[in-house]
């Protein structure tokens, strides 16, 4: 007999049985995909919160401060809790001066997670909340369902590029509903990259090297000409704004002199040329080169209300994208809220100190 149910073996429900298991207790791990790992083996593997809590709390202002003042203040301390684990620290930059943190290999921490989880049951998902044990909802929020998406995010979802993890369609949001839990702050926004435009050929495992991250360098504008100008280092205001735009699309006119600035490890003549490799259409003109872009729905930012013990709902506990209000207004690392959040739903669910 279970101790603990948990819903979903992403990093937050993966953390969450792990967690548990440190503790004694008996956890199973329902996975409604055939593999576990969710988003988190779509990611770049990065873990990182912002270097100043009042950078993060300017960046996403309509964030609930509790949950935003326990991730800024507990991720170093769960982050070496993972590499206890056995799982291997590819870098320990973020390659951002705004941001510290790790970045792991996806595959590696997913199968050191999974070995610390124990019970992982994939093909298996939760269709309703069992009245046996406590249960934390770690689905992966809605972001691979158009029709949520529609209802709450954009008209164009049949448009974007879903870059979330084919079960994250919104079952641990109504799963929570119909336990009496509420939606938190932000269920409209997402965090979105902008993505090479069909006919570009894009499949999961090029999700992060054909991200277009080079919008402040580029004249943003929709098929009507309307320009859009990058406000966030993350370009997530971008993202946004392009899934909301016709057909979710966007056009990058970058000048010549700008393809050799470099974003992180990659420059953006290196990112113009790997969409076009991709398929992308790509306009080459004097002086300036043109492409096509489409938002990638990543995650979703909103979803359930939680308190600080990660609780929804009598009995019902969420983390990772299924608990909203950590980054409305703008974008924190989902690994990290997974993370620390998935400890916290674990300990609370199992009565202890959270």
């Amino acid at each position: 007999m279970a101790d603990l149910v948990v819903a979903g073996a992403g990093m937050a429900g993966l953390v969450a049985a792990a967690e548990a298991r440190r503790l004694g207790a008996t956890p199973v791990v329902l996975e409604k995909l055939d593999r576990p790992g969710g988003s988190m083996r779509l990611s770049s593997g990065v873990v990182w919160r912002h270097r100043r809590f009042d950078r993060f709390r300017a960046e996403c202002p309509a964030g609930d401060p509790l949950l935003q003042r326990l991730l800024f203040e507990r991720l170093d301390h769960d982050l070496r809790w993972v590499e206890s684990l056995g799982a291997p620290v590819v870098a320990r930059d973020t390659g951002n001066d705004l941001t510290t943190g790790v970045r792991f290999d996806p595959e590696r921490l997913t199968a050191t997670l999974v070995a610390a989880a124990g019970d992982v049951r994939v093909s298996d998902p939760l269709h309703e909340l069992p009245d046996s044990a406590p249960v934390v909802l770690a689905t992966g929020g809605f972001g691979a369902d158009r029709e949520l998406l529609r209802e709450h995010v954009t008209p164009e979802a049949d448009h974007v590029m879903v870059r979330a993890a084919p079960g994250s369609t919104g079952d641990g949001l109504r799963l929570g509903l119909a336990a009496g839990a509420a939606t938190s702050t932000g269920l409209a926004d997402v965090y979105a990259r902008a993505m090479p435009a069909p006919p570009a050929r894009v499949q999961p495992a090029d999700f992060v090297a054909l991200s277009q991250l080079y919008a402040r360098h580029a004249e943003v504008t929709n098929e009507r000409r309307e320009r859009h100008a990058t406000e966030t280092w993350s370009e997530v205001d971008t993202g946004q704004w392009m899934a909301r735009q016709p057909r979710a699309r966007a056009w990058f006119r970058v000048p010549e002199a700008a393809l050799a600035e470099r974003v992180r490890e990659r420059s953006v003549g290196e990112m113009v040329e790997a969409a076009a490799a991709a398929g992308a259409p790509v306009r080459r003109e004097v002086g300036h080169v043109t492409v096509e872009t489409v938002a990638g729905v990543t995650t979703t930012l909103g979803g359930l209300a939680i308190d600080g013990h990660a609780c929804a709902a009598a009995g019902v506990f969420a983390c990772g994208a299924d608990a909203g209000g950590l980054a409305t207004g703008g974008y924190a690392s989902g690994l990290a809220a997974a993370l620390v959040f998935g400890r916290i739903a674990a300990r609370t669910a199992l009565g202890e100190n959270p």
